[in-house]
């Protein structure tokens, strides 16, 4: 197995940004990643993070359905709601070591309505690509390995009510619900995420299904 290559060197917080507020392609922001070093290993992992509700799953769909790669959700990680955040050290076991290593990652999902992993196991083959979707999935420990970091954002007050039409307005999964919200913008501040991002997209913005809405990229050297 060849050495990974140095270390991606991520946009610092307050490093200079051009707004564009333009439409992009997913197509060519396929080619960007294919044509980017992969530093898992052979493979380049790319992470969409961001907030509950932003639209990171959709945006993940899309861009997977161009560039032929498979996702992993990090909610499938997940042991339960308090597992937030303490999931990683499962993804770098069962997912991020094999793949770095050339082999198939193979893992089972956490089933939320029985409260425990099973079901099919997943595997994901070491391809050129393989996307990192949910929240924490850009957190400082796996940046080094990164090949692109997106960040999706939209209205807290858009965001909510997405999450209540998926999830439910059980008064128990809303007390679960904004308990998470809270933890995962203490988490966004205190990593910087959206600061470290490659882009950062527009989760509320309406696209073709071929486009996104890009709302700032690192300014050119």
């Amino acid at each position: 197995m060849r050495p990974d290559p140095a270390p991606r060197q991520p946009q610092p917080p307050g490093a200079a940004r051009e707004p564009t507020g333009t439409t992009e392609r997913f197509t060519d922001l396929a080619t960007r990643i294919l044509t980017a070093p992969p530093r898992l290993g052979p493979v380049r992992l790319v992470a969409v993070d961001g907030p509950s509700g932003a639209g990171k799953t959709r945006f993940a769909d899309r861009l997977a359905r161009v560039l032929g790669a498979p996702i992993v959700h990090t909610d499938d990680l997940l042991d339960g709601w308090a597992d937030q955040f303490t999931f990683w050290g499962r993804l770098e076991r069962l997912v991020l070591e094999p793949l770095r290593a050339g082999r198939p990652a193979t893992y089972e999902r956490y089933q939320w309505d029985r409260g425990a992993f099973g079901g099919t196991p997943v595997t994901v083959a070491p391809g050129p690509a393989v996307l990192l979707e949910g929240v924490s999935s850009a957190r400082r420990a796996v940046r080094p390995r990164l090949s692109l970091a997106v960040f999706v954002t939209a209205p807290d007050r858009l965001r909510w009510t997405r999450v209540i039409a998926r999830d439910g307005d059980d008064v128990a999964l809303r007390s679960y619900l904004e308990q998470w919200r809270a933890a995962e913008r203490q988490h966004f501040a205190a990593e910087a995420t959206a600061a470290y991002a490659d882009v950062v997209v527009d989760g509320a913005a309406e696209g073709t299904g071929e486009e996104f809405h890009q709302i700032w990229r690192p300014a050119p050297d």
